[in-house]
């Protein structure tokens, strides 16, 4: 009998993930989820230097400013609730100081340009199609930083308009690095704040935009994290407490997924290696003094040292 719907999925054939690939990874708060599980098993990756970007135009905004080196200045910033604020970024880089927060933001712009320059993968996670446009400014934000509601408009991007930021997104990437595999997946993460039909209206225009630009030839790809929630996790108990985030269960589900597909054959062995070195890392000894438990933390080093000698980047 099967009790579950599977969404039929290959291993890519070409431009896999492995411990020499550079991973950058921008968009929603499920890249942090995935973000996460490469950083566990210490691929190389870099995330969200501008913090969670949950829409499109964002995510274009900060690769066009990376490459085009902007530097960011005073009138990028403004103060709000006792902290300066950039409409571009996430709050998490926001700060007290305002000399604190132009520095955060061009080093983000800086690393990100290298970043770029370097990247094997670039994967692109997008959370939402509802935009909130500052009316004063007449720009889309980021990010409202909890500035009264009354000074934006809220928007719905078209597919049309998604689409050509995708594009502009991949035309960027590419003008500096030509060889970049661009990987785009819709993040399951329900935007309830936005309405129940207008989450699945916003998800609608993400998912129709994101297939006018996927072209495997080219190396632009989409992976299906979305569809694989919704088809294969059909139930509530794969969500957090808030019934809209995907618990650790649901994460690790599509990561096994993800690895199927994006991960190669000849990683599998050192992610497992690490995987055993982790959790060796994580276990707490009833006798830290023992003889046993001495052996055991020798026999993790040289694990280590060994992994070490092939990859020079990981580093427990």
């Amino acid at each position: 009998m099967k009790l579950q719907t599977q969404i039929p999925l290959q291993s890519e054939p070409h431009n896999q993930i492995d411990y020499h690939s550079k991973i950058a990874l921008f968009g929603s708060c499920f890249v942090e989820n995935i973000g996460e599980k490469f950083n566990y098993f210490k691929l190389q990756n870099f995330q969200n230097p501008f913090g969670i970007l949950f829409h499109p135009l964002a995510i274009e905004s900060l690769v066009a400013n990376a490459i085009n080196s902007k530097t960011y200045t005073e009138e990028d910033i403004f103060f709000h609730n006792e902290q300066w604020h950039c409409y571009e970024a996430h709050s998490k880089l926001s700060s007290d100081n305002k000399d604190d927060l132009l520095h955060a933001l061009n080093n983000a712009v800086q690393s990100t340009n290298q970043q770029i320059h370097q990247a094997t993968h670039v994967i692109i996670t997008l959370g939402t199609a509802w935009v909130y446009r500052h009316i004063a400014s007449d720009v889309i934000v980021a990010n409202c930083h909890k500035v009264p509601q009354k000074q934006f408009t809220k928007e719905l991007l078209t597919v049309d308009e998604i689409s050509e930021s995708l594009q502009a997104i991949v035309a960027l990437t590419k003008s500096v690095n030509p060889k970049a595999s661009v990987i785009f997946t819709v993040s399951p993460v329900r935007h309830i704040k936005d309405g129940f039909v207008e989450n699945t209206q916003s998800k609608a225009h993400l998912v129709a935009a994101i297939h006018q630009v996927v072209e495997p030839r080219k190396q632009q790809y989409y992976f299906p994290s979305y569809e694989i929630m919704l088809d294969e996790l059909r139930d509530y108990r794969f969500y957090k407490a808030d019934m809209l985030h995907p618990n650790d269960v649901a994460v690790n589900y599509i990561w096994e997924k993800f690895k199927q597909v994006w991960i190669s054959e000849k990683a599998h062995k050192t992610l497992n290696e690490v995987d055993v070195i982790q959790k060796g890392l994580q276990h707490r000894p009833f006798n830290s003094n023992s003889t046993s438990h001495k052996a055991f933390l020798q026999s993790l080093k040289d694990k280590q040292n060994q992994l070490q000698q092939s990859f020079s980047h990981i580093v427990f």
